[in-house]
């Protein structure tokens, strides 16, 4: 039985909403699994903006440092979208300080959810892919410059950074169906062309026994709709797996549905759901927790190294999305805080028949 520090992050919009049902099943898994969770909660994004005049205040970037996994809601909105500081600053701050190189999004259609997908039955149904996306590099990270009549933006890649994301992709390949597909824009673009040969060199010399293909980031973007059955594992640059990721997010139904992990080196990671701060359904109860949840089985399983709660609480989603305990983005009519009720008491009944 362990004791783990959580930080907090809730943010802006919905993000105090999923946070909350995040620290919620956290604490559950700790009554049933006889863990202690100790939470620390801190400000991040617009919030801190409006409190700190930074978007990630100093005691902020400490506790991060410090904890075994940071939990993240969401951050932004039009309050500050014209303003000298965003709240996206604070994002890519604590990924940065954090050293987390390495964003994983998992999307699965399952036959029971097929018919939320805006795409056919026939097309959609059994995809089940993980995007990886470069956190650190690119376009988000390269020098700036602006005038009155010219803006630019650097993208820069190294070797290094591109061997480290893919050998998180060849490996997650190993303990799935075996097949990466990289994706660039290597007729075009300088950066690609080193991403490209450095995924085809890394490929050869130490993870040859994987399947790999290449795709151009548009055709990709096509391909996603049109057959996404193909794809096993997908890795890419930072912007383009930005984009990717939230085209396939729609898949299964909802963005909603669906967590991320930010990983680096060590056993930390930041995790969040892949949507946004929604500030119009802010405070109304109506935000689907479930994409945080996602994010906090993954928490538990590459933070914590606790594999049994982690299928526990991935079960339990499941349970629930199947008894029909749906927020409004599913077609159904329950609240946010009913679904992480709901999901908090699958956890303890699954673990009371188990015992």
């Amino acid at each position: 039985m362990g004791t783990f520090n959580i930080v907090v992050l809730p943010g802006d919009g919905i993000g105090p909403e999923v946070a909350a049902a995040g620290v919620s099943a956290l604490k559950v898994i700790g009554e049933v699994y006889g863990h202690t969770f100790n939470f620390d909660e801190k400000r991040i994004g617009g919030i801190a903006i409006d409190t700190d005049n930074n978007p990630y205040p100093e005691d902020t970037d400490k506790a991060c440092r410090a904890a075994d996994a940071v939990i993240l809601g969401a951050v932004g909105g039009p309050k500050w979208d014209l303003g000298k500081q965003r709240p996206e600053q604070g994002l890519l701050a604590v990924r940065k300080a954090m050293g987390l190189f390495a964003n994983l999004r998992p999307m699965d259609v399952k036959a029971s959810q097929v018919h939320r997908s805006p795409l056919k039955r026939e097309v959609v149904e059994g995809a089940d892919m993980l995007i990886v996306r470069e956190l650190t590099g690119g376009l988000y990270f390269g020098k700036q410059t602006r005038t009155e009549t010219t803006a630019t933006d650097e993208c820069v890649y190294t070797v290094a950074e591109v061997e480290r994301v893919a050998r998180v992709a060849f490996e997650a390949a190993r303990k799935r169906r075996n097949k990466v597909t990289s994706v660039d824009k290597a007729n075009v673009i300088e950066t690609s062309r080193l991403w490209r040969e450095t995924v085809i060199r890394l490929h050869k010399e130490e993870y040859s026994d994987v399947e790999l293909e290449h795709a151009l980031v548009d055709s990709m973007a096509m391909h996603l709709v049109t057959r996404p059955t193909s794809f096993d594992v997908v890795v890419t640059e930072n912007m383009f797996g930005d984009i990717l990721s939230d085209l396939a997010s729609v898949l299964p139904g909802s963005i909603g549905l669906l967590g991320s992990a930010s990983l680096g080196a060590t056993g930390q990671g930041l995790y969040e759901p892949i949507h946004g701060s929604a500030p119009d359904i802010a405070g109304k109860d109506l935000a689907n927790p479930i994409g945080t949840l996602k994010s906090v089985a993954m928490l538990l399983r590459f933070s914590l190294n606790l594999l049994t709660e982690a299928d526990a609480l991935d079960a339990a989603i499941d349970a629930v999305v199947e008894k029909g305990v749906l927020t409004r983005d599913l077609g159904g009519t329950a609240s946010g805080s009913q679904v992480s009720a709901a999901i908090n008491a699958q956890i303890r009944e699954s673990a009371t028949v188990a015992a």
